[in-house]
């Protein structure tokens, strides 16, 4: 019969996400909800969905076993505490919270009611990750030395449009929030493919001076001062990573990591993206193999081409995903966020159905998410070395 699942938050950002739990052939209804009665009426004759509910505390006591909490970005934490008390699975957009208060308050939740928790981490799928997990596992990196991983986001990028729609009114206030409070696409790729963890970071910031006054005290709720901030971290595995969150930034934007280790390395710089070893006649230009455009499932040599059919395209692919691990029912529906989008629903999905917790845990959302609340803490004391607390690997 599948799993019923409920969507909190039913803006902008959700809309890449209803039609893929809907299509999804272990889900077997979805209702959404949200508090805006026009907004919600709209969505569910847009996309088809008879099923709604006007709240959060109402869809907690419904019939859902599942809830997808795609809201602002400062309510996560405590609304996935409440679902998962409520005895619902929890998928969450980043971040998982915005405090560590709130991130401790989520394990707890977790650990002592024992549904799955699964954070919405986009990097995870990312074509460089995964293609650089596969490198570690077969050993091609040797050991990890050095790492990097930065999210540059300049605010002349939409983003006065996402704050003004998020915060309203008062959205000054939520726009200067630290940089090192969103690290999660940077800092997960990382640990995504080593499994090392940050234990200690310094970290820096650059006091903003933008005529837009965003990064100020007395005008963010943070009293923060930082557009951009800089963390160098250690990591478990005795290797050192650098962490750069820009919001004020002369580029196109991007998220990108680079990982060397004494037998290989991966570099990645604005739309390039190389391997190369000690060898210089080894280095090979995979920028290409990497390109998120939509695959056919005629140009693979999985079982996806029986399924499907030769014409059906995997839309926002690259040739490093394993199309044959979606559902059938995936070819031809959007994706999003370098393909990221599809393997975030089936395996929340999947691990709902089989019980069990996915690889984007609670405890990973912890370790994606604490160096950077530490960070700035770090950046507040002039780049003071501070012990990164860890919630643990789950089980």
């Amino acid at each position: 019969m599948g799993i019923k699942v409920g969507i909190c938050g039913v803006g902008a950002f959700a809309n890449n996400f209803i039609p893929l739990f809907k299509a999804h052939p272990e889900v077997a209804s979805v209702t959404l909800c949200d508090l805006d009665a026009a907004k919600l009426k709209a969505k569910a004759e847009q996309f088809g969905i008879s099923r709604t509910c006007p709240s959060l505390d109402e869809l907690c006591q419904s019939d859902v076993d599942a809830i997808a909490v795609i809201t602002q970005n400062w309510m996560h934490g405590p609304q996935a505490a409440q679902a998962l008390r409520a005895g619902k699975h929890v998928y969450s957009a980043v971040p998982s919270a915005i405090t560590m208060e709130e991130i401790a308050a989520l394990v707890r939740a977790v650990e002592e009611t024992g549904k799955v928790y699964m954070i919405g981490e986009t990097s995870y799928y990312y074509p460089c990750a995964l293609y650089c997990r596969d490198r570690f596992r077969k050993g091609d990196f040797g050991s990890i030395v050095y790492a990097e991983g930065e999210y540059m986001h300049d605010f002349d990028h939409g983003l006065y449009d996402v704050y003004k729609w998020r915060g309203g009114e008062r959205w000054k206030e939520i726009a200067g929030a630290p940089p090192m409070h969103y690290p999660t696409h940077s800092v997960s790729m990382i640990v995504s493919v080593t499994g090392a963890y940050a234990t200690h970071v310094s970290c820096m910031g650059v006091v903003d001076h933008h005529a837009d006054g965003l990064f100020r005290k007395g005008v963010n709720l943070w009293d923060n001062e930082f557009s951009n901030e800089t963390a160098l971290m250690r990591m478990s595995d005795g290797s050192v990573t650098r962490i750069n969150e820009f919001r004020r930034i002369g580029h196109p934007g991007e998220v990108r990591m680079s990982l060397y280790g004494t037998a290989g390395s991966y570099e990645e710089q604005y739309g390039n993206n190389i391997w190369v070893t000690k060898d210089r006649a080894s280095w090979q230009d995979i920028t290409g193999l990497l390109e998120s455009r939509g695959v056919p499932a005629s140009e693979r040599k999985d079982a996806m081409s029986e399924k499907v059919g030769g014409d059906a395209v995997f839309e926002g692919l690259s040739q490093v995903h394993q199309i044959d691990r979606l559902p059938k029912e995936y070819a031809g529906l959007p994706n999003g966020h370098r393909g990221s989008h599809q393997y975030l629903v089936h395996d929340f999905v999947t691990a709902c159905v089989a019980k069990r917790q996915p690889p984007n845990n609670v405890w990973q959302a912890a370790r994606y998410l604490v160096p950077g609340l530490i960070a700035h803490e770090s950046a507040k004391r002039n780049g003071e070395l501070m012990v990164i607390p860890d919630f643990g690997g789950g089980r």
